[in-house]
């Protein structure tokens, strides 16, 4: 196993992980459960962690498809620019995570605080990392770039008479 593979196998754990530890905090915010609250932190701190491992593991990556034919370029290097800011939001989240489950294991009056801040963080941190999964996407799977389906197959359209 490269670092390509652990790239491809890793990339989908801070898209999954920011929306899965977001969704368990917003339940722990509700249900006022600090045991729910800190399974949540953990998910989110694992998901920093993977994008971590997914940003360092890119540039190997993309040496092993930059000379495929087809590979376009400008796919590649807009799916780099857009990781940049996706680290940067997870090791906001990650940090703002172990903040969270600290002040939560301590029963800090900031406790609720951050987790709210948190769990906005996490919704926006699941937004910018997924358009860079869409754009990573885009360079290998080439059916995510086509227009409608009825392109796909040669431009017939079925006739419903």
């Amino acid at each position: 196993m490269n670092q390509t593979h652990i790239h491809l196998l890793i990339n989908h754990l801070p898209i999954f992980g920011s929306i899965l530890g977001g969704l368990v905090l917003a339940h722990g915010l509700w249900t006022k459960s600090n045991q729910t609250k800190i399974a949540a932190y953990n998910v989110l701190i694992i998901s920093s962690i993977g994008a971590v491992i997914a940003y360092l593991t890119g540039e190997a990556a993309e040496e092993t498809v930059e000379n495929i034919q087809g590979i376009s370029k400008a796919m590649l290097d807009q799916h780099e620019d857009a990781s940049v800011y996706a680290l940067a939001a997870l090791i906001i989240l990650g940090v703002a995570s172990l903040i969270g489950l600290f002040l939560t294991l301590k029963k800090s009056s900031f406790a609720r605080t951050i987790a709210v801040v948190t769990l906005f963080i996490s919704l926006i941190s699941f937004g910018i990392i997924a358009r860079t999964g869409y754009l990573g996407g885009q360079i290998r799977h080439t059916e995510l770039n086509s227009a409608t389906p009825t392109q796909q197959q040669g431009g017939e359209q079925e006739d419903n008479d």
